[in-house]
């Protein structure tokens, strides 16, 4: 079993959750963080949604 395989096993049916959980996570970060650095730290969130998105979808 692959990488890929056992992300998707992960994900299951929780997709938005997962993605609610990185936006949590995002703005814990962001909070803690000086607010130069909110722009990248948003960045980074996106593509992990997106990365999220890709394996659900393949």
């Amino acid at each position: 079993m692959g990488l890929l395989d056992k992300i998707k096993g992960l994900l299951g049916g929780n997709k938005k959750a997962v993605q609610d959980g990185v936006d949590k996570v995002a703005d814990i970060v962001q909070s803690k963080t000086p607010d130069s650095v909110d722009a990248h730290v948003e960045t980074a969130a996106e593509k992990v949604k997106d990365v999220i998105d890709k394996v659900d979808g393949e």
